[in-house]
């Protein structure tokens, strides 16, 4: 019953940010998009590589 608690909440609460973007959110112009873009690839790849070690100890 728990977890169904939980994943009701969690359920919400994306479907509240969904809904909160649309409303309020504003399109991104290209050269932000593509400095995020950027900055986002060695984010993902620092994060993999973190992960990795940590299942390794």
């Amino acid at each position: 019953m728990t977890l169904l608690i939980i994943l009701f909440f969690v359920f919400a609460a994306v479907a509240l940010m969904v809904v909160l973007g649309q409303r309020f959110g504003k399109p991104m112009a290209v050269e932000q998009q593509q400095k995020y873009s950027k900055i986002l690839w060695i984010v993902v790849f620092i994060a993999i590589v973190a992960a990795i070690i940590r299942q390794m100890l």
